[in-house]
């Protein structure tokens, strides 16, 4: 297939839509990105870690840490942020663990969710809250 100069000009006026009216794709909902990830699947909450501080004096870097054996994707949301979404994790055959750790962006005290699909097809879920004395998301 050929890229011609017209076809690069459509996707870079594309691209140059897409970051200057960001307002245009809204964010999902906590509620939609739960069904997406499990597919109406029940969770339950045995099986899976999450460690979360109960009290972040700064919410621009909270440390989070899931840890869900047998797990091929976990899936990260904090529930009060503008996007929820936070952080999807994929574990291939090789992994040698299934856990991950980062730091996130928290807008206020709110509750953070992890979501663990299983290689069994099971779903595994665990949830904290945060209390945020500063908020990270221009709070």
């Amino acid at each position: 297939m050929t890229i011609t100069r017209r076809d690069m000009l459509l996707i870079g006026l594309g691209g140059v839509v897409a970051v200057a009216l960001p307002g245009l794709a809204s964010a999902a909902t906590t509620e939609e990105l739960t069904k997406a990830f499990t597919g109406g699947a029940t969770e339950s909450s045995d099986g899976i870690t999450l460690t979360a501080p109960e009290i972040a004096e700064n919410g621009n870097t909270v440390p989070i840490s899931v840890d869900a054996p047998g797990a091929v994707s976990i899936m990260l949301l904090a529930s009060g942020n503008p996007e929820p979404a936070v952080a999807t994790f994929t574990f291939g055959p090789a992994a040698g663990s299934q856990m991950a750790a980062t730091r996130i962006r928290l807008a206020k005290t709110q509750d953070v969710i992890a979501l663990a699909k299983m290689a069994d097809g099971s779903i595994k879920k665990a949830q904290a809250t945060v209390k945020v004395t500063i908020g990270g998301c221009g709070g």
